[in-house]
């Protein structure tokens, strides 16, 4: 391909996908915008005509029969994967589509064999792991920066699951969206450290519904809320070491993102500033020290990390970029160095864990 064309599924003005899925692509070379779908006509013309886009459609279906769509980005609530990713590849084209894969286990199960029969690529919205920082502590780890590793502790915040919303993100607040602080935030940044610091053994979890009702501000109403907005996972990883992540609905006033790594010989600590603590959309400070240093200090991130992504490209789309970047590469020289459907498939696993493990108030084994 000498250039990848783009179609979108759920590119409406506001959307995630606007915010975070075509900046990337236009700070990228490798990738032409070719479609946009949306459930209503005008949103689509809407929004093809901001982003300089040619194809608008109601129907998504318009939108994956495009001869000039290599790659079909499905970007919408998770209830409608199984529908819109199964229409991609029926019609044999590569599909990137939004964490979670499915509205559940068996849903991602079945589109992974669906992607496997149709022998096309395919890659999962986990973003979290491709952030420059976190790479980057991969690799220091790996070259024994802080010897072996002892424990990894994560709290952060989820920002969204507050006291207040409005209609339009009401379902979040919902257990059965598969959109809500576990699936969101904590299943993001569980798939970041376990890139890093290895996937887990055996896991125990509290899943606690501290709020339960939140207000509608555009409505003036208020409705119950019936997702977990406290999330506790520990356990132990495969290397031995101990893991805890906390996560809170809302923000703290205190850090709302802090992840420290600690070893036989150093230490590395991940961390943001501001209210946001969805790791996979926020920008990542890398902080490091070992043997005789009293503290820590910031580790600068080398050039290559970026890997053609352009460094003043902050925010949410950043990570995103990275994860198309390295996609663009997979599809030119057949490699799998973006995670597909058979990876969220592990983690769909490690979310049903979770939930067993808070449901039964045991510890659970991990296989993956």
């Amino acid at each position: 391909m000498a250039e990848i064309g783009v179609g979108i599924i759920g590119a409406s003005l506001n959307s995630w996908a606007a915010t975070g899925h075509v900046p990337a692509l236009e700070a990228l070379p490798d990738y032409e915008l070719r479609a946009i779908s949306t459930t209503r006509h005008e949103s689509a013309e809407a929004a093809a005509k901001k982003f300089g886009v040619p194809g608008a459609y109601d129907n998504h279906h318009d939108l994956i029969s495009r001869s000039d769509v290599d790659l079909v980005v499905v970007a919408v609530k998770v209830r409608h994967h199984h529908a819109l990713v199964s229409a991609a590849l029926e019609a044999g084209k590569a599909v990137y589509s939004e964490w979670p894969l499915g509205a559940d286990r068996e849903e991602a199960v079945g589109l992974a064999a669906r992607a496997r029969a149709a022998g096309v690529r395919t890659s999962i919205g986990l973003q979290g792991r491709f952030a420059p920082s976190v790479r980057h502590a991969a690799d220091l780890i790996a070259d024994g920066y802080v010897g072996k590793v002892l424990s990894t502790t994560l709290v952060g915040s989820g920002v969204a699951w507050g006291a207040e919303t409005d209609r339009s993100h009401a379902y979040i607040f919902d257990d059965a969206s598969g959109a809500a602080t576990l699936e969101v935030p904590v299943m993001h940044a569980l798939d970041a450290l376990t890139s890093v610091v290895g996937e887990f053994d055996e896991v125990s979890a509290h899943l606690v519904r501290g709020r339960t009702q939140v207000r509608l501000m555009d409505e003036g109403i208020t409705i119950p809320v019936t997702a977990p907005d406290q999330v506790s996972v520990t356990g132990t990883l495969r290397n031995g070491a101990a893991a805890s992540v906390f996560y809170r609905g809302a923000h703290s006033r205190g850090d709302n993102l802090r992840w420290e790594i600690n070893g036989t010989e150093g230490d590395l600590v991940l961390t943001a500033a501001g209210i946001n603590g969805n790791l996979q959309v926020i920008d990542l400070v890398l902080e490091g020290g070992r043997g005789s240093d009293a503290g820590i200090a910031p580790i600068d991130i080398p050039d290559r990390y970026f890997d053609g992504v352009p460094r003043h490209l902050t925010g949410p789309a950043h990570n995103v970029a990275q994860v198309y970047a390295a996609l663009a590469t997979d599809l030119r020289e057949g490699r799998a160095t973006v995670p597909g459907f058979d990876h969220a498939v592990v983690q769909h696993r490690l979310l049903d864990t979770i939930k067993r493990a808070s449901k039964t108030r045991a510890s659970q084994s991990f296989l993956g």
